[in-house]
């Protein structure tokens, strides 16, 4: 028998979103280590905020929204309030019930600056690796640090003479003309770059990312986001490593690629003492292929200074925890030039795309 089709629903429901969030979604471990986090942090939360005056929107639930747009990659604040609007997951997982009205997206901009000024972003990330179910994941001795560009939502004509000579045409004949970020500045976004990844790319206007990974499980751990200059690198590394260092009382071991082998580099971090080590080419590899090195720092913290020992780990070493096809994965003993072996199996590796996500974040 044909069902009768009705294009109106009933106009009351009787399931919470509760038990219409499958029980094995990801998200339910995620709210979990959110909620215990975001209840650590209700001492400073309400520090921030007036005892008098109208009720705001929770700092829970901003926090809880935030992470909900990194997760799944939304593009701004306006879609995600209206995602939030209709999408009853992401109203379980911020605390809305399916009746409550969603907040107006310029909320953000303000309490993200009281947010930043209580350095809640921070705690927010210290709590949640310290967390009894997220500390067993990590490593406190071997990382990797990278970084990425960034793109700014700022087009090419946005980019003008700070001396407003580039106004009569808004900017849209620009073609042959010499622009640098000491003379120019985008008028919708101040703060990004014109900046080239690499020689014969193209130049954009841009952030540029920082983050450091541990080596046990490929989590992300620090993170940074700078203005995009030639340096930026570097010096980004230099303040999470360095934190690091500090934090784990003994020497650490970095993965780094060759933008971070410079004389700058090596000299902010101390005296540096480098083996070379020959690898074997693996079989079937072909002859006109270049041979593919990491750089492994060894830092160690003594007297307020960084003392580093750089060495050429073979690609099988530094990528023992990388399944490739044609080669055996290898479990290796934690040595100071090369990466953490592999975890222990036991481990609910379920936890980690979206853990690493948060973090990230």
């Amino acid at each position: 028998m044909r069902g009768k089709f009705e294009d109106q629903g009933g106009l009351f429901s009787y399931i919470s979103p509760e038990a219409r969030v499958p029980k094995d979604h990801p998200l339910r471990k995620i709210r979990e280590l959110v909620r215990d986090v975001l209840r650590d942090l209700n001492r400073p939360l309400g520090r921030l905020y007036s005892s008098e005056g109208r009720p705001s929107i929770p700092p829970e639930q901003l926090l809880s929204a935030l992470l909900l747009q990194v997760f799944y990659g939304i593009r701004s604040e306006r879609q995600l309030m209206e995602q939030l609007n209709y999408n009853l997951l992401y109203r379980w997982f911020v605390g809305l019930a399916p009746d409550d009205p969603v907040w107006d997206p310029t909320t953000f901009t303000k309490n993200r600056a009281r947010l930043e000024h209580g350095e809640v972003f921070a705690k927010f990330m210290a709590k949640l690796l310290n967390h009894r179910e997220v500390k067993p994941l990590l490593s406190s001795e071997h990382f990797s640090v990278d970084g990425t560009l960034i793109e700014a939502w700022a087009s090419h004509k946005s980019f003008r003479p700070k001396d407003g000579s580039g106004d009569d045409d808004d900017g849209a004949n620009f073609h042959g003309e010499k622009r640098k970020n000491d003379t120019h500045a985008s008028v919708t976004d101040p703060d990004s770059r014109l900046y080239r990844k690499a020689q014969g790319k193209e130049a954009k206007l841009c952030y540029m990312g920082h983050v450091t990974m541990e080596n046990r499980n490929g989590l992300a751990v620090d993170g940074r986001v700078t203005h995009a200059t030639g340096t930026a690198e570097r010096r980004a590394s230099e303040d999470m490593l360095r934190a690091k260092a500090k934090a784990s009382g003994r020497r650490i071991t970095v993965g780094e690629d060759k933008a971070y082998d410079t004389a700058e580099c090596h000299a902010t971090r101390g005296p540096v003492r480098q083996r070379q080590s020959e690898r074997t080419p693996e079989r079937h590899r072909r002859a006109n292929h270049p041979t593919r090195r990491l750089w492994h720092v060894a830092i160690m913290p003594c007297h307020g200074r960084m003392y580093l020992r750089l060495g050429q780990a073979a690609r099988n070493h530094a990528q023992d925890q990388t399944s490739r096809p044609g080669s055996r994965r290898r479990r290796l003993p934690a040595q100071s030039d090369r990466l953490q072996p592999c975890p222990d199996p036991q481990v609910d590796r379920r936890l980690m795309p979206p853990i690493a996500a948060a973090i990230g974040a």
